[in-house]
């Protein structure tokens, strides 16, 4: 970007709304809303070209807060990237969680943003209690994150992440969360060799999944 950024609110979010419409890709815009990804407007700019352009860009508390009010794929996942970690704390990222509809929404801000939360383990461990698929998502990506900084849970915690994993892993749990759950084992399994050994046991004890059903002949 060679334009001048502009320093107020008002005409900042201005310049980034034509900004993301200069970028977009109208191929992936159209896929990813075949997908599910319905959105006011979805620019469809890659995620790459998203994290690099953050870095020129001003990393407020007011731009952040003002991007995730929009109903704009784009503005959603710059809010996560811009978000000073100073001005966000728990209450917030629960605010934040409930109000995501997407997946690619939780990895992105559990990946630039929430993992750098202060207190932001015990959030994660609701998450992945919740009913709702998106906050689990949100709740193992952040654990994943963690586990990879090389954050080390108690051996009651780690019982209790192993006993959520294990019903996300089961055969009929939704695909997303499943994903998010077995990013977060992996990582776990990395912290120790006990940790290793437990997750090996967990795994193991899974049930099989079901075999698919035989194909029926055609009508004649």
């Amino acid at each position: 970007m060679t334009q001048t950024i502009p320093a107020d609110l008002p005409s900042l979010l201005r310049y980034i709304k034509r900004s993301l419409h200069g970028m977009m890709n109208g191929v992936a815009s159209a896929s990813m809303r075949q997908k599910g990804l319905q959105y006011k407007v979805n620019f469809g700019v890659e995620l790459p070209r998203l994290q690099a352009w953050a870095a020129e860009l001003p990393h407020t508390y007011e731009l952040a807060a003002a991007l995730w009010k929009e109903d704009i794929r784009e503005c959603r996942l710059l809010a996560a990237m811009l978000m000073p970690v100073e001005r966000f704390d728990t209450e917030l990222a629960q605010v934040w969680v409930e109000q995501m509809r997407f997946a690619e929404e939780a990895e992105c801000t559990a990946m630039h943003l929430l993992c750098r939360v202060p207190g932001i383990s015990q959030k994660a461990f609701e998450w992945i209690a919740s009913a709702e698929a998106i906050p689990q998502v949100c709740g193992y990506m952040v654990l994943a994150r963690l586990f990879m900084q090389g954050a080390a849970p108690s051996e009651r915690d780690g019982a209790e992440f192993l006993d959520q994993a294990a019903a996300a892993l089961a055969p009929a749990a939704d695909a997303l969360v499943a994903r998010a759950a077995g990013k977060a084992v992996m990582k776990y399994m990395q912290i120790s060799t006990a940790c290793e050994a437990a997750a090996e046991q967990m795994l193991q004890a899974l049930p099989a999944s079901p075999a698919p059903a035989a194909p029926q002949p055609e009508a004649l």
